[in-house]
């Protein structure tokens, strides 16, 4: 097993993860997600406004964790890189987030279909680092 193998092996059967973002001071911000892992890497759902995909925009540095759907730390802290995926690949990650997280995922989406926002779906990959 890979270096970047055994630090994915911790979020197996794991529903939340942790992603740790970083303002441009330098400041961590967390947030809780839920979360795929597919080849190697770990996969997200955002939207374009949120302050995470600002974040990423300047600083692809993240740290992830697994952690309770409250945020709640549970596992240790992993660094990686994030990038946003393109919107072919997003559909694919979409469905397996739709697969995995079944009703709750289907009756979030629908809710935000009826948001005011202009903001549309963006998909993350997280590449753990060796």
């Amino acid at each position: 097993m890979t270096v970047a193998g055994d630090k994915l092996s911790q979020f197996a059967g794991q529903k939340h993860i942790s992603i740790e973002t970083y303002r441009k001071t330098g400041d961590p911000v967390r947030t809780p997600v839920w979360f795929i892992e597919e080849n190697g890497e770990l996969f997200i759902r955002t939207d374009s406004s949120t302050g995470k995909i600002k974040r990423i925009r300047n600083n692809p540095r993240v740290r992830v964790a697994t952690c309770s759907a409250r945020g709640t730390i549970k596992g240790t802290w992993v660094d990686g890189e994030a990038r946003m995926i393109e919107p072919e690949s997003s559909e694919h990650l979409f469905s397996l987030l739709k697969k995995k997280y079944g009703i709750s995922y289907r009756m979030i989406r629908f809710v935000q279909m009826f948001s005011r926002s202009k903001a549309h779906p963006i998909g993350l990959a997280i590449r753990i680092g060796t």
